[in-house]
């Protein structure tokens, strides 16, 4: 009785549709998440900006990465990461690209109001699952932008050129290493092209990005 007990006491409420569950999510959003799964998450994996997405941005997966950032709750960052990595290793088994991870990073002022940077707790899942190295001071933002998800692609690119710098976690990266991103939302690309530019003028090579989800049909 004592064991039911504390088994009840510990259950959580699901951070999505608050449904009592013993997960980080309740079974009934796992299979919500999982409808939302892309059949082929490397169709836009190609130059010049290879993009590999788990997830197409709707329905329950836009709930959840809206719970996430908004609502403090960064274990679902982890939990859709670990999703990531095992769709990437999936796909990517037999190449088994040599990479280390970098998260797209949030603005100092941004990072301080929510208290922990989503594509950083994503990154921390995916690499949980894949064995890669996580890099989390990969790159720094130092430019402070708005919410670029209803923005125009030209405006986005505009507000994003010279976001970011090379962070302390890549300054001695080996040459024959190459940079895989980590975000939670691709759109029309800005934010990574911005990225790549930054490590590319070090010398920096980037395989792609990964992301949870990607807008659009493709």
């Amino acid at each position: 009785m004592f064991k039911n007990l504390l088994s009840l006491f510990l259950q959580n409420n699901c951070p999505i549709c608050e449904k009592n569950t013993k997960q980080v999510i309740c079974q009934y959003c796992a299979k919500k998440l999982q409808s939302c799964e892309l059949q082929k998450p490397k169709a836009l994996w190609q130059k010049p900006v290879p993009v590999f997405a788990w997830g197409s941005y709707g329905g329950t997966l836009k709930r959840a990465i809206a719970v996430m950032k908004y609502e403090n709750h960064p274990e679902i960052g982890r939990l859709l990461g670990q999703y990531l990595g095992e769709k990437w290793l999936l796909n990517f088994t037999s190449e088994n690209p040599k990479c280390v991870i970098v998260p797209i990073p949030l603005h100092s002022q941004k990072l301080k109001t929510r208290g922990f940077n989503q594509a950083e707790m994503i990154a921390q899942g995916f690499c949980e699952v894949t064995g890669l190295k996580l890099k989390a001071n990969g790159l720094s933002r130092i430019k402070e932008t708005q919410a670029q998800i209803n923005v125009s692609g030209a405006e986005r690119e505009q507000n994003l050129a010279s976001a970011f710098a090379l962070g302390s976690d890549l300054a001695r990266i080996k040459p024959d290493v190459s940079v895989l991103l980590v975000d939670d939302i691709y759109t029309t690309g800005a934010t990574v092209k911005s990225a790549i530019n930054t490590l590319n003028q070090s010398n920096i090579s980037v395989l792609g990005v990964a992301t949870v989800a990607k807008t659009g049909k493709t």
